[in-house]
């Protein structure tokens, strides 16, 4: 699926079992970085980045720890990607995550010049558990409608259907 599908609020959750074996592995990190994220009192939220040479960057959600209202997984793991490879390895890189990126985090990973992005738990199953952050309404605007504005093409894989990416929000935004 590319960014030329603007909007897949009602496709299906992919089964995980098409993922290739490499792609589901990760993630799976992505949604245990969540709960990480989670266990230490951030929003659950986790990403991580992997270049075609192997290398991996993660981040996790810093919301609360950090007192930053953009702490989220994905611009934290662009902003540290960014700083730790080289623009040539961002642009032959993959990005997974535990839940699809919101239209903030979606732009950082378009101007950073990712071409692909995985996602487990999607913006539409999100708004079903959260309705607010912080008391601040969700945006409902799914990636692939961010992306189809942008002048080049950004794979998008997702939503997979994960059962712990739904899991790790079990009560937390009660």
């Amino acid at each position: 699926m590319t960014a030329s599908t603007p909007d897949s609020r009602d496709a299906a959750p992919l089964d995980p079992s098409r993922l290739p074996a490499d792609d589901l592995t990760h993630l799976e990190r992505a949604v245990a970085l969540a709960q990480a994220a989670r266990d230490r009192g951030d929003h659950p939220f986790g990403a991580l980045l992997v270049t075609d040479a192997g290398t991996v960057v993660e981040a996790m959600n810093t919301v609360n720890t950090g007192h930053d209202p953009i702490g989220h997984a994905e611009t934290n793991l662009v902003r540290d990607a960014g700083q730790q490879l080289e623009l040539d390895e961002l642009a032959a890189s993959t990005l997974y995550t535990s839940t699809e990126p919101c239209a903030m985090c979606t732009g950082a990973i378009y101007w950073a010049g990712i071409p692909r992005v995985v996602f487990a738990l999607s913006e539409r199953a999100l708004g079903g558990l959260v309705s607010e952050q912080s008391g601040v309404p969700t945006l409902a605007l799914p990636s692939r409608e961010v992306l189809s504005h942008g002048g080049r093409p950004v794979e998008v894989v997702g939503p997979v259907d994960l059962p712990q990416a739904t899991e790790v929000h079990q009560g937390f935004w009660d």
